[in-house]
């Protein structure tokens, strides 16, 4: 088998980045997918930063062993701690969702004034914010931590009059700065902008990092000649889980909009 017809890896704390798989599927629908789960350690977002960077080895080594062609990030708290130490420890291209996310947020923004939400750790790694300030100077960038969100994604919560109030909450002090485009830093957020748009209304852009880096891949991908050009079928999504393989199956098909193969339970070694 030719190296571009080797699956995609891609790898999160839990579910959520289960969005970033879905739209890597609808941009790149030939290719296969291997998801990692790390549903025994979840959530990656209230560990300490070597804490994450060594489950990030441990889950970058085990899509390794699946033989995939390159490696996806898709949470926002390994991008931000490990990203760059998963770069220099690995021989092939990984790619996180920050990066994609800056980009897309600096062609929306027409004021520089961008809102970023996300859980505690991706906004106390100033990673968006740094990102954002080493390609554009004049901006000014405004966090906002909502830890309350990715529980009520979870709970399948996301039109609840409740979570709009909450919504309200967190989002007040971004519009308060007139922020004109607000990037969503947690994979679980796609799932809430129908109600984030209720909140903020028509004039502020959304950036959905799952958009933003399945457009990256695809882009990068092509570039380095490894998209699996001649392959005529629809590709896979093979799921693999640390924890709780049934509800991970009940949960999947909210977060990818499809059926996917049931997953699998697995141990992760240690590096």
């Amino acid at each position: 088998m030719s190296k571009s017809e080797l699956p995609i890896g891609i790898f999160d704390s839990g579910i959520g980045g289960l969005t970033v798989a879905r739209q890597i599927h609808k941009a790149l629908p030939n290719e296969d997918l291997v998801y990692l789960g790390d549903t025994a350690r979840v959530p990656y977002g209230t560990k300490s930063p070597s804490t994450v960077v060594r489950f990030s080895c441990e889950d970058t080594q085990f899509l390794i062993q699946q033989n995939v062609k390159a490696v996806v990030v898709a949470c926002n708290t390994a991008s931000a701690w490990a990203l760059p130490i998963l770069e220099k420890k690995y021989n092939l291209p990984i790619f996180g969702v920050i990066l994609p996310g800056v980009r897309a947020a600096l062609e929306k923004t027409r004021n520089q004034r961008i809102g970023v939400i996300g859980t505690g750790a991706t906004i106390r790694s100033k990673a968006y914010s740094n990102g954002l300030l080493a390609r554009c100077d004049s901006a000014k960038v405004f966090a906002r931590a909502c830890p309350l969100l990715v529980p009520l994604v979870e709970e399948g919560w996301t039109n609840r009059s409740v979570t709009r109030e909450i919504l309200e909450e967190y989002l007040a002090p971004l519009r308060r700065h007139r922020i004109d485009t607000l990037i969503l830093g947690c994979t679980h957020y796609p799932l809430l902008k129908h109600a984030i748009r209720s909140v903020v209304g028509r004039e502020i852009a959304l950036v959905d990092s799952a958009e933003s880096c399945a457009r990256f891949v695809k882009e990068r991908l092509e570039h380095l000649n490894l998209l699996a050009k001649s392959r005529r079928r629809t590709g896979t999504i093979q799921p693999f889980v640390t924890d709780e393989a049934d509800r991970f199956s009940e949960l999947a098909r909210r977060f990818l909009g499809m059926p996917c193969e049931p997953a699998w339970k697995v141990d992760l070694a240690p590096v």
